[in-house]
């Protein structure tokens, strides 16, 4: 790799990285010209992944691009014991179906982002090809090398001794099972989150007491979530999803608070230096458009230009010039008179309880033809083409049949 090549690495890497371990180290990596070996874990605990995952992602992807490989582990059997990495109490056991069925959806998600079509630049691997067949004496020799006190010094080990909780054992160990999947798979590097760098310093750990160089670890920029508070995360619904659709992460971009607006063009797109400094002014002068223009950047990494023009299009017409979209779905309603709470329930289906479709009436929530209705029992002798809107996102329109 010329020194051309590795300024545009390290350049690119910069808005991203938080801290690397160690600076030297990966210098060295990369003036060493060998083809790297990317160590990529994941436990399919839950299957989705959002922006701030893919923020790793695309660094990977980078270095695929320059010839080195991604070494994507399914953590099927760690799955099974659960990371506690941010978690006050003990995850529950996922069964073998639910793991599988959660991998397959991983693995289409970062195939969005990944390139998973050479065999030259991506490998998947599971580590229950390891820990499942380890003999109890192996497996004993590795918890030998490691004391209580190192594991239970960990910040959520020691919140739960502060807190009265339970901590079991097959949590504790868990560092060590995923330290120990670094050696097994030779990684030379990892990219991560700042909240997994315990269990990934285990693996430089084993490394250097089996005879490996140790892995190089980059921890990557953690942003808060669409809320501005906590990082992206599904319960909290403040995230954007991979899985989401252009629609949704147009829309969910617009949820972000003004004081991200600038630091999720830094982190999470692809747009030039020197178009962010513009954009810095933007932010200050219109921040509307310069988070529509967000949008629209986030829309167009993940599914095209042309996709990310027809998103913006749409909002604009939607929203801007408050107009119902042409697209919008039909209910079809085979008797005119029927009550405001039939005709919401009839579009949602079972993916809404009746309970959830009341209090959007007495939210407010509803029109029928722009008026507001706010009884649910209210009822109406419908005409074809009527359209109702449901919050600011949500329309549809009558067919009578």
């Amino acid at each position: 790799m010329n020194e051309e090549t590795i300024t545009a690495i390290q350049d690119a890497f910069v808005r991203t990285t938080d801290e690397i371990f160690s600076l030297e180290e990966w210098k060295k990596l990369l003036a060493s010209g060998k083809r790297l070996r990317i160590k990529y874990g994941v436990d399919v605990t839950a299957p989705y992944l959002h922006i701030g995952h893919a923020v790793n992602l695309w660094m990977m992807r980078l270095l695929q691009d320059h010839g080195h490989k991604v070494i994507f582990l399914i953590g099927d059997f760690t799955t099974q014991i659960g990371d506690p990495t941010g978690k006050s109490k003990t995850r529950p056991v996922i069964p073998q179906e639910e793991i599988e069925r959660n991998t397959q959806e991983f693995i289409n998600q970062a195939k969005m982002v990944l390139r998973f079509d050479d065999p030259e630049l991506l490998e998947i691997r599971k580590n229950s090809d390891w820990f499942a067949k380890m003999p109890t004496g192996e497996f004993l020799k590795l918890l030998s090398m490691v004391t209580h006190g190192r594991l239970i010094s960990r910040d959520m080990f020691q919140k739960r001794l502060a807190d009265q909780a339970e901590i079991y054992m097959h949590e504790l160990i868990y560092p060590l099972l995923q330290g120990y999947d670094s050696f097994v798979l030779q990684s030379d590097l990892t990219i991560i989150g700042s909240d997994q760098l315990f269990n990934e310093m285990m693996g430089r750990f084993y490394q250097e007491r089996f005879g490996q160089t140790p892995q190089v670890i980059i921890t990557t920029k953690i942003t808060p979530g669409l809320d501005g508070v906590a990082k992206q995360s599904k319960s909290l619904d403040n995230y954007i999803g991979l899985g989401h659709s252009p629609r949704d992460k147009f829309g969910r971009t617009m949820r972000l608070p003004d004081n991200l607006i600038y630091t999720y063009f830094e982190v999470y797109t692809s747009v030039s230096e020197s178009d962010l400094k513009g954009l810095a002014d933007l932010v200050q002068s219109d921040p509307l458009e310069a988070k529509k223009r967000l949008a629209a950047e986030i829309v167009k990494r993940y599914h095209g230009d042309q996709v990310a023009q027809e998103e913006r299009e749409w909002f604009d017409q939607t929203f801007s010039r408050r107009q119902a979209p042409s697209d919008i779905p039909e209910v079809v309603v085979d008797k005119p008179t029927v009550t405001a709470l039939d005709v919401v329930q009839k579009f949602f289906g079972d993916g809404k309880s009746k309970g959830a479709i009341r209090r959007l009436f007495q939210q407010g929530a509803v029109t029928r033809n722009n008026i507001k209705v706010t009884d649910p029992m209210e009822q109406f002798t419908l005409s074809d083409g009527e359209v109702f809107q449901v919050g600011k996102r949500v329309w549809f329109k009558i067919r009578l049949q």
